[in-house]
């Protein structure tokens, strides 16, 4: 098992907290804007699939007391990051928090970088190179006063980009808040639901997706996992068929 962390929205942890134990995760820890937990290889692929909550899933790959750069970048380093993804592999560091010491996002981002690529280039392999707008990896930094939260993320863009809308309205309701509000006033999908400022509909298509049991990222064609080393492409296979058959189904009763 792998740790990781469930990115939310502040005040919806616990909320997510229930939701990854319906998906069959044992002993979740709240945290702030987050979830902490372990989970196996299948869990976590399906955690990406089913959650309406999560903001994104980061495999946690070290926590660290962090002071200085000086300790970013060699915490960082001290990483194998060959076993993490491919040289070939475009990336970008998200950095989030600051402290007394590193006062920029920015700089921090640097720092982290540092280190990964010198862990490459360490073991006589070429630099893996950065891109800001199209990674096939993103690393996660979380940085608190003198603690660092740091790993690769599971699920590349934000979860709450479900795959069904290729564009957002004006002042759009994020799904994954949408999914939160449904969840809190306690509809079970089979009572009528009445939006009268639906807007662009965000409330009542995560609704209607709930009460088809689809999968909330069955329509996303991309994910982070599956550029990372240890990606099994038969295991997220069979994952997402069953989630596809589910999908259909559910329409058809719905």
């Amino acid at each position: 098992m792998n740790q990781y962390l469930a990115v939310t929205s502040n005040g919806m942890e616990n909320l997510l907290v229930e939701e990854l134990t319906n998906l069959g995760i044992e002993n979740a820890k709240p945290v702030q804007a987050g979830v902490k937990f372990k989970a196996t290889k299948e869990q976590i692929y399906r955690c990406c699939l089913w959650s309406r909550l999560a903001s994104r899933f980061v495999r946690v790959l070290s926590e660290f007391t962090c002071n200085d750069d000086m300790d970013l970048y060699l915490s960082t380093s001290s990483i194998n990051w060959v076993n993490q993804f491919h040289s070939s592999k475009r990336f970008v560091v998200d950095f989030n928090g600051t402290n007394r010491e590193i006062r920029n996002s920015q700089y921090g981002a640097m720092k982290v970088k540092d280190g990964i690529v010198d862990c490459f280039e360490k073991k006589g392999l070429p630099r893996p190179n950065i891109s800001k707008e199209n990674p096939d990896i993103r690393v996660h930094v979380r940085l608190h006063k003198d603690k660092a939260i740091l790993g690769v993320d599971m699920v590349g863009s934000g979860l709450h980009q479900r795959g069904y809308r290729p564009e957002s309205g004006r002042a759009p309701l994020r799904e994954t808040l949408a999914a939160a509000i449904i969840m809190r006033c306690g509809w079970d999908g089979h009572q009528p639901l009445l939006d009268p400022m639906c807007g662009s509909g965000t409330l009542l298509i995560e609704a209607a997706m709930m009460a088809a049991n689809m999968a909330p990222g069955v329509k996303r064609k991309q994910w982070g996992f599956e550029a990372l080393e240890d990606f099994e492409p038969e295991l997220w296979a069979e994952i997402k068929s069953e989630a596809n058959v589910q999908a259909r189904r559910g329409v058809k009763k719905s």
